[in-house]
């Protein structure tokens, strides 16, 4: 056959574009299509709150309230004792407002309490285990400020769900598998447990003692919560006061009145240390978050009291590699990014904690380019640094760092462990660090066309939770992310009013001084991966939002998990099963340990916003029930 070098350049071309840029790809799911505004959360139920808020007249802020309320009457990884993080676009002041409501630390909680208790780490479940209640603020301050509705306009959907909604296989699977934890707790059991008779068994007619799938799930001491605030707000405003004075009439009772008053008693009868001054102190905060810009983009995460900086800290070390001259998940770009990101959590595993406690974090350090410059020297082309570790951000700053000789001690695998390799690890072992390193929340995404564009993390309380009291409420399980020991992480040591360093991080993007994207995970320490790679799939490899939430990640465990015993495993890489095995043989050779997932994406959920048609594209990854409407 004769040469064809037309031919061969052709062919040539192909192959580069699917290796470099697989655009336009067919998707599981559809992407959304949206002009007047979207809405994406973590249940279908959940996101036809936010649509029905929508057709009100309301904007995202009220819609995106609408649905943190509806999943957490949902339990949908969530309820409503956990957290609320959240970035706002203002487009009147054309801003980006953080959004803290997180809860803090209760009275008492201290290292040397929970050490008389023989913990390592604060507890995973029960009482010990939460910190006060963050989400009831976050949807009032939210609403307060930002809103355009009445809160019984926004918590209409979410009391019609707790007065009894078809509950979801999911959901009812969760119960049935915690029942023994739920039944430590009187309020926990007698919510959940519908079907249990009097010896621990079902009723007769029924397979299981929680709720079948599909079966009216009714939360009545939750429906008397939620009216009682909206009763209050009726009653502002008949006294005269006005949309926000009325909301926050609300918010007061909640956290100084007689809910706050019977969940500390609840709290207290079951042995936690909440009292009704911890509710009464606790604040939400509306702050400035940082940013990144990366290649023109500017990139918006909450600050370190979260891990959201990881993901800026990695693109800042990115920026230093052609990462689109690589390819789309080629060895050579998997072994960049899996550094590059170890980089970045061993920072976060070190100096991340409560900016409102000293000592003062070294963030303007941290998110230096001139660090990230130096961090990426650190990049081995030739093999994995199992032993990755924190750098000192404080010369980049002006300042030195305050905590050398822990530095200098500290390692990926704490001192002690030997479990520094997946083949060391038990199945059980490693099924439990698999559960707690990846434990859910939800994510919400709202966008309007008045230019309002909302993204929320919100979590905590998930199943199975402990109800405090009658109010129907679950309380959280953000304890555990504390450290006891200062040496593995002087920032986020317990204290009480301390808010812990949390995993949930929202994500914001703005091109050109307008929004572009906004996008969110569930999934704790796999959060800030798939963001970071979503990202990347939209801005180097061209991928449509839907295309990027369902792309072929990869997942490192090389940075402590935020939960459980917070262990690390170095070197161990999940990939999709997609990928060739000329890649895995690359990787192999380099260090890893390769494990395969069909869908390792994460339940990504994002809105991108079309400058040039004026329109929105909408996406929910497959990897959960995630779902989305938009008009």
């Amino acid at each position: 056959m004769p040469f064809d070098a037309k031919r061969v350049v052709v062919a040539l071309a192909a192959f580069v574009a699917t290796v470099a840029a697989p655009v336009q790809a067919k998707t599981v799911k559809p992407p959304l299509h949206g002009q007047h505004w979207v809405a994406v959360t973590g249940k279908p139920l959940a996101a036809t709150a936010g649509a029905r808020i929508f057709m009100q007249g309301g904007n995202a802020v009220d819609a995106a309230c609408a649905m943190i309320a509806a999943t957490s009457t949902m339990w949908d990884v969530l309820s409503w004792g956990g957290e609320t993080q959240a970035l706002i676009y203002n487009p009147n002041t054309r801003k980006v407002i953080g959004v803290n409501a997180l809860g803090v630390a209760p009275t008492g909680a201290t290292p040397e309490f929970y050490r008389s208790k023989g913990y390592e780490y604060p507890p995973e479940f029960g009482p010990l285990a939460a910190v006060t209640p963050g989400t009831p603020g976050g949807i009032m301050v939210m609403l307060a400020e930002y809103g355009k509705l009445s809160l019984a306009e926004v918590l209409a959907p979410a009391i019609e769900m707790a007065d009894g909604y078809p509950i979801e296989a999911q959901t009812a699977d969760l119960i049935e598998k915690w029942k023994d934890e739920l039944r430590k707790w009187p309020d926990s059991r007698r919510t959940f447990l519908v079907h249990e008779g009097k010896d621990g068994k079902p009723l007769p007619g029924f397979a299981r003692v929680g709720p079948e799938a599909g079966e009216i799930f009714r939360q009545p001491d939750l429906a008397v919560t939620l009216r009682k605030l909206v009763d209050t707000e009726a009653k502002a405003r008949k006294a005269g006061k006005d949309r926000k004075q009325a909301i926050m009439a609300a918010y007061d009772r909640f956290y100084k009145g007689d809910i706050a008053k019977e969940y500390a008693r609840g709290s207290q009868e079951l042995g936690g240390l909440h009292t009704p001054e911890d509710l009464a102190n606790w604040q939400i905060h509306l702050e400035e978050p940082v940013h990144t810009n990366y290649k023109g983009i500017e990139v918006y995460k909450l600050t370190h009291w979260v891990q959201g900086p990881s993901m800026l800290q990695a693109l800042n070390i990115l920026e230093n590699f052609d990462l689109k001259a690589m390819g789309y998940n080629s060895t050579r770009y998997i072994h960049t990014l899996y550094q590059t990101m170890s980089l970045a959590f061993a920072d976060r595993d070190f100096y991340y904690g409560d900016s409102r406690f000293p000592p003062e974090e070294p963030i303007k350090g941290l998110l230096s380019k001139d660090y990230a410059r130096e961090r990426a020297k650190l990049v081995k082309d030739d093999r994995n640094d199992p032993d990755i570790r924190p750098g000192d951000p404080y010369p980049f700053q002006g300042g030195t760092n305050p905590f050398k000789t822990q530095l200098e001690a500290w390692h990926t695998v704490k001192a002690g462990k030997d479990k520094s390799k997946p083949n060391q690890w038990s199945p059980t072992a490693l099924a439990e660090f698999d559960r707690t390193f990846r434990l859910g929340t939800t994510s919400v995404e709202a966008v309007d066309k008045e230019g309002w564009v909302v993204s929320v993390t919100p979590s905590g309380g998930w199943l199975p939770a402990t109800i405090a009291g009658k109010t129907g409420i679950g309380m959280s399980q953000r304890m555990q992310s504390f450290v006891l020991d200062p040496n593995d992480n002087p920032f986020n040591v317990v204290a009480p009013g301390k808010r812990p360093r949390a995993t949930l991080t929202p994500s914001m993007a703005l091109k050109d001084g307008k929004p572009y994207l906004a996008f969110a995970v569930q999934g704790g320490d796999t959060q800030e991966q798939n963001l970071l790679q979503f990202f990347l799939n939209v801005v180097e490899f061209g991928m449509t939002p839907q295309e990027a939430a369902e792309g072929a990640n990869i997942t490192t465990y090389q940075l402590r998990d935020s939960f459980g015993a917070h262990e690390s495993i170095p070197g161990r890489l999940t990939l999709a099963d997609s990928v060739p095995d000329w890649v895995r043989n690359e990787l192999i050779k380099k260090g890893y340990k390769l494990e395969f997932s069909a869908n390792n994406s994460g339940p990504i959920t994002a809105i991108q916003i079309d400058a040039k048609h004026g329109t929105f594209w909408g996406a929910a990854a497959y990897h959960g029930e995630d779902y989305g409407i938009a008009w």
